[in-house]
């Protein structure tokens, strides 16, 4: 089967029915599901997911998780293909832990903003301008970008990182640089912040937010600390996306305004099905921006041809998947009691 066919394959996948195109054929429906789930089974293979993805994918994943949790998952299987339902740093991480098995993505172009605003090169350079500095960077970011690091963060374990950092050395901090506020706010670190940010996250209104919390007074506020200070400063909780979770589930509110990105409201829900939540308002009356479209390329179709085909599959250069794998492995034994 050719690329231009699989290419063609995903971008006229139908609702209902079967689409036939050339040699494929894609199930619809409980069978779509079973498809899956055979393919997983012939191929030795385990499907990793993120909180982000559409509900389906969340329901079908053999673990579901946030960036930490997906990372050890995917360095602790023994399954021969990893299927990734997340975007490409994520697919690119599994990679680097795991270079003797398959590791797939449904879209290639599941990408994130975030991590194309930040360069190997352009960290090279910032690091040229601040002689001594360690760099501390998000996970969020290309393999490149993460074997110029020093160390690799995620927002669940990031404030344990950054405490154990040598206090007599310049810090780093790339790419988000709300996270990197956020940061040296809650650690007293000063950091040198690359300006970058996550358009899901920049995108929810201080305004109409305050306005929201107007109307449901009863309500808290939590919001994930890639959001911009204004909007942290309103919340009653920050959080990572598993920290979210956690907390709507154990709190005594019994109404929740989520400032992250709206995928998470599934599991949620699932964990406290008689709370009420909201999905945090953002600038655009016209649009659900709180909703990543880079995350929401995975489908389920995407996922069966990803698994029948065992493409798009990741690769990366060996030199270049050392290089990043030091500053992933120092991030996982620093973070070992982070939940």
């Amino acid at each position: 089967m050719s690329t231009e066919t699989l290419d063609k394959a995903k971008a006229n996948l139908p609702i209902r029915g079967y689409l036939k195109l050339d040699d494929i054929m894609i199930p619809q429906g409980d069978d779509l599901v079973q498809a899956i789930l055979d393919l997983k089974k012939e191929k030795n293979a385990v499907i990793l997911a993120h909180y982000y993805q559409i509900p389906a994918i969340q329901d079908i994943a053999d673990f579901l998780g946030d960036s930490l949790q997906l990372a050890r998952q995917a360095k602790d299987t023994d399954a021969d293909m990893i299927a990734f339902c997340g975007v490409h740093f994520m697919a690119e991480a599994a990679k680097i832990l795991n270079p003797t098995k398959k590791v797939v993505l449904p879209d290639l172009q599941a990408g994130c903003s975030l991590a194309d605003g930040c360069s190997g090169e352009g960290l090279r350079k910032m690091r040229e301008q601040h002689p001594g500095a360690l760099i501390a960077t998000y996970i969020n970011c290309n393999a490149e970008t993460k074997a110029e690091s020093d160390i690799i963060v995620t927002s669940s374990n990031a404030e344990v990182i950054i405490n154990s950092m040598p206090k007599d050395r310049p810090l780093i901090f790339a790419p988000d640089k709300n996270l990197g506020r956020y940061l040296m706010k809650k650690t007293g670190r000063d950091m040198i912040l690359w300006d970058g940010s996550c358009i899901v996250h920049e995108a929810f209104s201080m305004e109409r937010i305050a306005a929201q919390l107007a109307q449901h007074p009863d309500a808290k506020l939590i919001a994930h600390p890639e959001s911009e200070t204004p909007v942290l400063d309103l919340a009653h909780f920050i959080g990572s996306t598993s920290a979210l979770l956690n907390y709507v589930e154990k709190d005594e509110a019994q109404k929740f305004i989520v400032a992250t990105e709206e995928g998470i409201l599934h599991e949620m829900k699932k964990r406290a099905p008689h709370k009420e939540l909201l999905p945090a308002l953002v600038f655009d009356e016209s649009c659900n921006c709180s909703e990543c479209f880079f995350m929401k390329r995975n489908t389920m179709e995407k996922l069966y041809l990803c698994m029948k085909y065992e493409l798009p599959e990741i690769t990366m250069d060996e030199e270049l998947r050392l290089k990043a794998l030091v500053p992933i492995e120092k991030m996982l034994e620093l973070s070992k009691s982070v939940k």
